[in-house]
């Protein structure tokens, strides 16, 4: 097992809490990550999350969502834009005045006004976005190449005579050349200041491959903390934020549920539990509490996971299917993670439910009677699973309890 893996079992793949590929922690899979010592978590719910269409939260959204955040132990919140409009601005002094125990950040334009604005709400750091590919420089923005290198500078520069964390944050960064992107970077760190520099991957169109060969070759340029933010257009947003990690990236950049522009960012949830589970990354977040925490943004959005969303989708774990209820009927009690491979209490996830529909099978049966305190015979069962399977099929749907009660009522009244 690789030494730069944190691990405080001889089985790390196995515990308790959940139950994963032993294949993850073998030499030859690790033998080439470098990982930081620690992974802390940038949470941008409010600002980029935000930025899904029909999103709007409210001054006291942002207050509940930021105190959540901190209270589960996210190491930076990303509060928004106060450029945006007053609202924000006022939800962004309001938060830096809690006194959370997370750091505070905000999002900025590369504009001297813009920073000074952000210095003024007392947050402890901020984001500086600059356009770094010559198409969308030329074409998105309509600007000189040498505008955004001058601003590029100028802003940054501004941050620090204001006592800002300054975070340098290239848009579009995978779909630019890199030497050119390097040769930025470099001035603006020379010329300008960066107290660390984010991996951008704006549109979601870095392969795996790609994420562990970008991070590696910024990190020879620069020495700089790195910090991660990947868009998942490509469903790719989680495993390309795990590959930069383990090629050395220090911050990563989530939201809660994935919630963000376009087809979302990189969700928390999966990422955190993947780094935990399959590389023996702690980041110290509070996993008992991510369903309550992906509730309330839930809530506050409008914006509703699909049901069957790891962890979090609230048929994650969920059954209908008569074999794998045999599973559960047989394992759950003393082995839950046999059959699910993170238990739902870790994640603070409801109960598994069973229910009844068209795959379910006799163990369905037996588990539904039980709790209903019907009693039924073999023939019986059989009798009743028919009628399920066929009532589902028509109906298109699980059944209640109450239209099993009358299946179960109708088979035992003929026999």
């Amino acid at each position: 097992m690789n030494d730069t893996i944190l691990s405080k079992s001889d089985h790390p793949w196995k515990t308790p809490h959940w139950h994963v590929s032993p294949w993850n922690y073998l030499d030859e899979v690790t033998k080439d990550f470098t990982p930081p010592r620690q992974v802390k978590i940038h949470d941008i719910t409010l600002r980029d999350g935000e930025q899904q269409a029909k999103v709007i939260f409210t001054k006291d959204d942002k207050i509940r969502i930021a105190e959540k955040l901190s209270e589960i132990g996210v190491h930076r919140i990303e509060t928004g834009m106060p450029a945006v409009s007053p609202n924000d601005e006022a939800a962004i002094r309001e938060i830096a005045k809690r006194n959370l125990s997370a750091e505070i950040f905000c999002f900025s334009r590369c504009m001297v006004p813009d920073v000074k604005l952000a210095a003024d709400c007392g947050v402890h750091g901020i984001v500086i976005e600059i356009p770094s590919s010559k198409h969308l420089i030329e074409q998105g923005y309509k600007w000189p190449l040498e505008k955004a290198i001058e601003l590029s500078i100028k802003a940054p520069s501004t941050a620090k005579e204001q006592g800002l964390y300054t975070v340098f944050f290239t848009i579009d960064a995978t779909r630019s050349d890199l030497t050119w992107l390097l040769d930025l970077v470099d001035r603006v760190a020379t010329e300008g200041h960066m107290d660390a520099f984010t991996l951008v991957d704006t549109f979601g169109v870095l392969s795996p491959q790609a994420a562990t060969y970008f991070t590696k070759k910024v990190r020879e340029r620069i020495t700089k903390p790195l910090e991660i933010h990947f868009h998942p257009d490509f469903g790719l947003g989680v495993a390309n934020t795990i590959n930069a990690v383990l090629a050395g990236g220090e911050v990563i950049h989530t939201t809660v549920t994935g919630i963000g522009e376009r087809a979302g960012n990189t969700p928390m949830e999966e990422t955190v539990l993947a780094l935990l589970t399959m590389y023996g990354i702690d980041t110290g977040i509070d996993y008992s509490k991510l369903n309550e925490t992906a509730r309330l943004v839930q809530e506050l959005s409008g914006a509703k996971v699909p049901g069957n969303r790891p962890f979090i989708g609230d048929d994650a774990y969920t059954i209908e299917s008569g074999i794998v209820t045999g599973w559960f009927k047989n394992v759950f009690e003393e082995n839950p993670t046999t059959v699910f491979p993170v238990h739902p209490d870790f994640v603070g996830h409801a109960t598994p439910q069973i229910v009844m529909g068209k795959k379910s099978g006799l163990d369905n049966i037996a588990i539904w009677s039980k709790k209903l305190n019907i009693e039924l015979t073999e023939d019986d069962a059989m009798a009743v699973l028919k009628e399920v399977k066929v009532q589902s099929h028509d109906l298109k749907r699980v059944l209640t309890e109450d239209e099993f009660r009358e299946i179960a009522k109708e088979v035992t009244r003929r026999t």
